[in-house]
């Protein structure tokens, strides 16, 4: 099945019977509960206006129709100045009040947000996966909450070509040493390089497949430089060099690798998400038809990693952050969610929405068809365990960086992560 836009009719239609809107009384800040909304909540999104405003109006429209006393202004901001606009706002005290933040982002803001226990009662979470729930607590307490994901990962595999190396698509790779296996054996076999994930778009979380620690338990030291770590980059240097790897999996251009499964000289990924899929459908339409779709690989307990999730989240300063509250209760709630996922290719956090015959797919052996059931029957599987640090990001890269530099032969493991880990240290000073 292929997500197809919705016509302004069928969205408002599909809006407005979505189901009751959660929280129709309730007070702002420092009011009682049976006080009605009243004023002005201001609402920001990342870089969504451009192709999903349709939907955003529609929703806002519903909301103020239902609290007459609520103007909810909307804020959409292009995603690589949302970090520095927050901050700017933090500062001047003039904040928004409910906020769109990338989950990478809430180490560095979670000192300037509201805590939400309060906001969001369990009866308003029981809807979301728990377990995209808890990973957004610090220190026991609830930062933000869950809006969409890139779903589970998912396996993808070129049959024609994995085939020749005894493949066998009802038992694919469990483990990346296994996915590694494979792919050496397929270069032997036939000379297409076998894949890109390692180091992939984020070397840390390769390292956590494997079970590393890579923070100290009070998070202020890197506790990766280890010589078990340094015998597994052994392992990925001996497949860089075989060809398992492919030689342009260590390029910065995450999003254009040089060999690809686009372009026919790539021959699986073991873990990649819907996106990737999307990708080949449209742009390798024969390659889409030679492929087998299987569950990726697990971690040591058995999950997929999540690298990253959007959530809503609340300033400490505003001064309307119940009515906030309750606006993200609305907007991020089940049908609401279900619909966004329809127009565009993410998954929800809402597990109502996940019963939907959308997400079923028509049967058969169409790739997307097959994925869209393994990632919804994988979402209670999905890990999100951040760093949970002000510079995740700026820490995963030195680690990729330095990977890269053990893999092309310029370092050693041991050089190698012996430079993460001082990077990461002063970082954390």
């Amino acid at each position: 099945m292929r997500r197809s836009a919705l016509t302004a009719g069928a969205l408002a239609l599909a809006l407005l019977t979505s189901g009751c809107v959660a929280g129709t009384s309730g007070g702002t800040a420092g009011t009682g509960d049976d006080q009605p909304f009243e004023g002005e909540v201001e609402f920001w999104t990342i870089n969504l206006k451009k192709n999903y405003g349709a939907y955003i109006d529609g929703l806002i429209a519903q909301y103020q129709k239902d609290h007459p006393k609520v103007t909810v202004k909307w804020v959409d901001v292009p995603g690589q100045d949302m970090a520095t606009k927050l901050l700017a706002a933090v500062a001047s005290g003039d904040v928004p009040d409910a906020v769109n933040l990338a989950s990478s982002d809430l180490g560095r803001f979670v000192k300037s947000l509201a805590p939400l226990d309060t906001l969001f009662k369990p009866a308003d979470l029981a809807d979301f996966q728990p377990n995209l729930v808890e990973p957004l607590r610090v220190d026991g307490k609830l930062y933000a909450v869950p809006w969409y994901n890139g779903g589970t990962p998912v396996g993808i595999y070129r049959k024609s070509v994995v085939a020749k190396a005894g493949f066998d698509e009802k038992a694919p790779p469990k483990t990346y040493d296994e996915a590694l296996a494979l792919a050496d054996k397929v270069y032997a076999e036939t000379k297409v390089y076998g894949t890109n994930d390692i180091p992939g778009i984020n070397a840390a979380s390769v390292l956590r497949y494997y079970g590393v620690e890579l923070l100290s338990a009070d998070k202020k030291k890197a506790a990766f430089n280890t010589p078990e770590v340094a015998e597994l980059l052994g392992k990925f240097k001996k497949s860089y060099d075989e060809h398992g790897i492919a030689p342009g999996a260590v390029s910065k251009d995450v999003r254009n690798f040089p060999q690809s499964l686009d372009n026919g000289q790539l021959a699986l990924s073991a873990s990649t998400f819907a996106a990737t899929l999307l990708n080949i459908q449209k742009n390798a339409p024969d390659v889409y038809k030679d492929l087998a779709i299987t569950e990726p690989v697990q971690t040591k307990t058995g999950g997929y990693l999540l690298l990253a999730q959007q959530t809503f989240a609340i300033p400490k300063s505003s001064a309307h952050q119940r009515a906030a509250a309750e606006f993200i209760k609305f907007f991020a709630n089940g049908a609401n969610q279900l619909a966004f996922c329809k127009l565009v290719p993410i998954y929800p956090s809402t597990i109502s929405s996940t019963k939907d015959p959308f997400f079923a797919g028509q049967g058969g052996d169409d790739p997307m068809d097959v994925a869209r059931g393994l990632i919804v029957k994988g979402l209670p599987k999905l890990e999100y365990s951040p760093l949970g640090t002000q510079k995740d990001m700026e820490l995963s890269e030195s680690l990729a960086e330095e990977l890269r530099a053990f893999l092309q032969g310029s370092k050693t493991a041991e050089e190698a992560l012996q430079a993460a880990e001082k990077q990461w240290n002063d970082a954390l000073a």
